[in-house]
């Protein structure tokens, strides 16, 4: 049996996933290896004792930023997916408005409104704050849309049926709806958890001292600045791979039929 070979959808076994996963990692070790020599580059990392206070604060915030930004943005995301299908017309065009601006310009433009625009007039002035307001916003949107999708993918057919038992739309969202919406929305939604983990990167552009702020504050004064960034995304794939990992194993384990 050939160990690098396996048919689409077929289960591959865990040592022949491991040893074809470890040659995939050889490869790409080798090759950014012959990249840097090829550039002249080499790395060190002798800075990670003198400055690790420092980086590990700036992953704590990272990880704060995170956690606090993905409770926001349900807080944003759920109400948002029910106004997009309201019967009063000006909050679900208000919500729909909402959605196409977010998803529709860069986070980068959003922080730098928000923050010296929004944030000014509403004397927001604390950084962290202003940027978990941000992150929550943003991805709020995304939320709303993955919410919304799984809402509308429902099988009707247990939905009739329990209005038929004479369930009330109460009961009927509860006991019927919630459980499957959990199903179909709960991959999604822990991948969106990764990729606010990857946004709150950008809140450095206005000064939040997390973990990509405080590796350009390193390499700014030790000009070491591969080794920072290099270690920077090493810290980051620390943080998103278990995530990615638990998204892929909710897609595998929950039955999107049931």
């Amino acid at each position: 049996m050939n160990i690098f070979v396996a048919s689409p959808g077929e289960r591959v076994a865990p040592l022949k996933r491991a040893l074809n996963y470890l040659l995939v990692c050889v490869a790409v070790v080798a090759i950014m290896g012959a990249s840097l020599a090829a550039a002249g580059i080499s790395l060190n990392f002798d800075f990670v004792a003198q400055y690790r206070v420092r980086i590990w604060d700036g992953f704590v915030m990272t990880v704060w930023l995170s956690v606090a930004s993905l409770v926001g943005s349900m807080l944003v995301g759920i109400p948002v997916a029910l106004g997009q299908n309201a019967r009063v017309l000006p909050v679900r065009y208000l919500c729909d408005l909402y959605v196409k601006i977010i998803r529709g310009t860069p986070l980068i433009a959003q922080i730098y409104f928000f923050y010296y625009i929004i944030g000014t007039a509403w004397g927001v002035d604390n950084k962290v704050v202003a940027g978990v307001i941000i992150l929550s916003l943003f991805a709020g949107a995304y939320i709303a849309e993955i919410i919304r999708a799984g809402y509308e993918s429902l099988p009707q057919g247990p939905l009739e049926a329990a209005r038929a038992l004479g369930l009330t739309q109460v009961q009927t969202a509860v006991s019927v709806a919630l459980p499957q919406m959990v199903t179909r929305t709960l991959p999604a939604l822990t991948g969106q958890f990764a990729s606010i983990i990857k946004d709150s990167s950008l809140l450095s552009v206005i000064a939040v001292i997390e973990l990509t702020q405080t590796m350009r504050e390193i390499s700014a004064t030790n000009y070491n600045f591969f080794g920072c960034f290099l270690l920077l995304g090493l810290l980051y794939l620390c943080l998103t791979l278990p995530i990615m990992f638990v998204s892929r194993s909710f897609e595998k384990r929950l039955s999107y039929d049931s």
